[in-house]
């Protein structure tokens, strides 16, 4: 099971002996806006409903989810979170050898030796910014089934061309490309650069609404591929996996979709505004680099005596600011922290609170 996420606040509060309102959570990856207006009151209105079971299969949901795409209701599940994909992969798809491109979200791997698959980590280069070297992937695919490439990626930031990836994939037909979309509207706002609308037989993509929309303990995913793969993870899928509240919250989700366009935009482009000017606080500082992003999130470099440890658990006592410690991802050390942007005022605070450190 994953451990050193973020977001653990509970957790948190009980080492600082205080409210978990009362901590400042820049280390979980979510919606500062979120979550859009109107969705609490239609969960409230419907909530009697908890007394009786949910869809068992989700079909409302997912009928809302192909449509608002495009897709046929055969190429889309719907599931407790992405999470529940994710660890079913292996056995879905008869993974033998797995290639992850990292560094990126632990549970790729997790899913991998929970199933006794193994599995290989092609890091990308932080000399060029952690992009990815489309050309040397390529290359080293050959030999693996299975390709893990969250995009863009966690918790680096960076993403991948949807024609690039079109690219890679369709050069590739006997792999299967699983590509998480889990922040891809925090980029784009739409789907246009979605691979789900590519129509390749070989990919499988991952659509989580927790984060674009602030309701990660709602736990909502969907996957998307061709009839055929969906009815290999169908086999995997419990029945009831999507509770009656979060299916309601989808349904409203879906439903206004006028309401959501406009929160989406709103979001990009605030987040495109914060992301500069967070950034350029720490032009020729010599204790920290950020490195470009396209999403909610920066990741960055301490240099000197300062670690990641260090940093966060210094943050977190004197100014209750809670920050991922970014070492346990492969590819990466004990001097990377990953910076989910909130409010502005929150983001100088950050800023300001960093700065005191590195006097």
């Amino acid at each position: 099971m994953i451990s050193g996420h973020g977001g653990n606040i509970y957790d948190m509060a009980k080492k600082l002996d205080c409210k978990s309102s009362d901590i400042t959570d820049m280390s979980s990856n979510l919606n500062p806006f979120g979550p859009p207006e109107g969705l609490f009151t239609k969960i409230k209105e419907n909530l009697e409903g908890i007394i009786t079971l949910p869809e068992v299969d989700s079909r409302g949901i997912i009928d809302l989810f192909a449509e608002n795409h495009g897709l046929e209701p055969g190429q889309v599940l719907a599931g407790n979170g992405t999470t529940q994909f994710i660890y079913s992969i292996p056995q879905a798809l008869g993974t033998k050898k797995a290639l992850i491109l990292g560094p990126t979200y632990a549970d790729y791997a997790d899913a991998c030796s929970m199933n006794n698959i193994e599995y290989s980590t092609l890091v990308s280069d932080e000399s060029q910014s952690f992009v990815f070297d489309m050309e040397h992937i390529n290359n080293s695919v050959k030999g693996f089934d299975t390709v893990f490439i969250c995009n863009p990626n966690n918790p680096t930031g960076v993403l991948i061309p949807s024609e690039d990836l079109e690219t890679l994939c369709s050069s590739n037909p006997h792999i299967f490309f699983i590509i998480d979309e889990s922040y891809l509207p925090f980029v784009i706002g739409d789907k246009n650069e979605s691979m789900s609308n590519m129509g390749l037989s070989n990919v499988v993509v991952l659509n989580s609404m927790s984060k674009i929309f602030r309701v990660p303990g709602l736990r909502i995913g969907f996957l998307v591929s061709n009839i055929e793969v969906v009815k290999k993870f169908r086999r995997y899928l419990l029945p009831w996996s999507v509770n009656f509240v979060a299916q309601e919250a989808i349904s409203y989700l879906m439903n206004e979709k006028e309401k959501i366009r406009l929160f989406v935009e709103k979001t990009v482009k605030y987040l495109e505004i914060e992301r500069e000017c967070f950034s350029a606080k720490f032009d020729g500082v010599r204790d920290i680099k950020l490195f470009p992003s396209r999403t909610s999130f920066i990741l960055a470099k301490l240099y000197g005596t300062h670690t990641s440890k260090s940093v966060c658990e210094n943050l977190a006592r004197s100014k209750k600011i809670l920050l991922r410690d970014c070492f346990n991802f492969n590819g990466l050390s004990e001097h990377f922290i990953r910076i989910s942007l909130k409010t502005r005022e929150e983001n100088n605070n950050l800023a300001e609170a960093l700065m005191e450190l590195f006097k």
